[in-house]
């Protein structure tokens, strides 16, 4: 009984752990991470892959692969925050949305998988002269490809904030890194196994990713408990009596009102995309210097084998220095390095020196921020200020994308460009994380921050 009594408890709202249940916790969700990272690290290479074999530009494929998964983000993530934050049912506020959203994922990579079988059918049916196999197949994959992107974007939008509700708060910046390390194992698993077999086995690898997600996905939904919250803040926008375009207004008033909040927002906008450039074109870019996929998946999954075994370190040095600090150090670094690789590269062999040199210094940035918005945006509205951030980062993507590819159209493919272009997007990365640190010192630092509310705020305003 005195054993029991001392037994160590953690607490998330009302929920209450032992440490065998935060076990259990951590099981369960990294499981369903696990399945998810699988699918995030995997689909990009596949498809794009796939979707390049039709014959397609550079422009065109920017479009279709970044900037229209993109476009969906801006409007649909934002809504579905919005509501599961506000959202009071017997399975809580997020499991709910996470049920309903999955199957269209599941759906979307499965049909993705039959898309050349479907594509040639297709073109058989209406008559390969009016309509030809690429086309065909190109028409087959962005009706899937849509299914996907729908069911991810609102998957995503939820599944990170499930986390921040479930997982103790002492905990975050732990689980986090763990969160981390198993979407580099993913992708570690992915470019040594799988990478070397996406162009001749694609249908097979989508089938698999589809049922494994859906098994990973619905694992969380049956095994993880929400507590029960708060009545939401009483604003007015109840989904009964306002309309749309009120809470649209309540929406952007809350996340975009504070100066301080849109620099956050900037900040982990314009550091994230300055890999945007190398990220969407370096197959292409491994491919013209004569580097087999079998070879480029085996750096790459290098790569990651290193950024798991750094990101326990990484994790402590965020903890203890916390994410801003760190990730303006790690933000100078890569900037550095994108420089130098744009001036020095220039065969297979200094290519790979600095993907290899570019790719852990993002890895270690993005590890070193992974709980940068855990830790300034406020809890309560934790899964709307995220959208926010997740509906920037879709629109910039969506202007940035195109613009890269019509640039390196113009370049005749030149691909080493897209290392002074991501450069040129980390600049205003890093100023603006330097504004954030001005104002996280402002609102108390390390011992006394706290996240300010959008109405605390105006009141201070009306006040003064």
């Amino acid at each position: 009984m005195a054993e029991a009594k001392e037994q160590k408890i953690w607490r998330a709202g009302t929920l209450t752990y032992t440490t065998t249940g935060i076990i259990l916790l951590f099981i369960w969700l990294l499981w369903g991470d696990f399945a998810w990272g699988l699918k995030e690290r995997s689909v990009g290479y596949v498809a794009g892959l796939m979707v390049k074999s039709f014959g397609i530009s550079d422009f065109v494929y920017t479009v279709m692969m970044v900037s229209f998964p993109c476009f969906t983000n801006i409007f649909l993530m934002p809504i579905i925050s919005y509501r599961s934050d506000r959202h009071r049912g017997k399975w809580g506020r997020r499991i709910p949305f996470l049920m309903k959203t999955t199957p269209f994922v599941v759906v979307g990579l499965i049909g993705l998988g039959f898309t050349p079988m479907l594509g040639n059918w297709l073109s058989a049916h209406i008559g390969a002269d009016r309509l030809s196999v690429n086309m065909a197949s190109l028409l087959v994959f962005g009706f899937f490809w849509i299914l996907l992107d729908f069911g991810t974007t609102l998957t995503n939008a939820i599944f990170v904030a499930l986390a921040n509700d479930v997982v103790p708060t002492a905990l975050i910046g732990r689980f986090l890194a763990l969160f981390r390390a198993v979407s580099l194992i993913c992708a570690m698993l992915f470019n040594a196994f799988l990478l070397g077999h996406a162009e001749t086995h694609s249908m097979w690898i989508f089938i698999s990713l589809g049922i494994f997600y859906c098994i990973g996905l619905y694992s969380i939904c049956l095994k993880v408990k929400e507590g029960k919250y708060p009545p939401p803040v009483d604003d007015g926008s109840d989904d009964h009596r306002r309309s749309f375009f009120s809470a649209v207004r309540v929406y952007f008033r809350e996340c975009f009102s504070m100066p301080y909040y849109r620099w956050v927002i900037l900040a982990q906008v314009c550091c994230s995309h300055s890999v945007l450039p190398l990220n969407t074109f370096v197959i292409f870019y491994a491919k013209d210097l004569g580097l087999s996929m079998g070879t480029f998946g085996k750096i790459t999954a290098g790569i990651f084998l290193t950024a798991v075994i750094m990101s326990f370190a990484l994790g402590f040095l965020s903890d203890k220095f916390h994410p801003i600090r760190t990730g303006i150090a790690s933000m100078s670094l890569l900037l550095v390095v994108q420089v130098v690789a744009w001036l020095v590269i220039r065969d297979i062999t200094t290519f790979v020196i600095f993907f290899v040199a570019h790719e852990l210094t993002i890895m270690a940035f993005n590890t070193l921020m992974a709980s940068y918005t855990q830790r300034l945006f406020p809890k309560a509205l934790y899964a709307q200020f995220n959208s926010a951030l997740q509906m920037l980062l879709a629109i910039a993507a969506v202007l940035i994308a195109p613009v890269v590819g019509v640039i390196l159209d113009g370049l005749d493919h030149n691909y080493v460009y897209v290392f002074i272009l991501g450069a040129a997007i980390g600049v205003v990365g890093l100023f603006s994380l330097f504004k954030v640190y001005r104002y996280y010192l402002k609102y108390g630092g390390d011992e006394n921050y706290q996240a300010p509310l959008p109405e605390a705020h105006a009141s201070k305003e009306e006040a003064a």
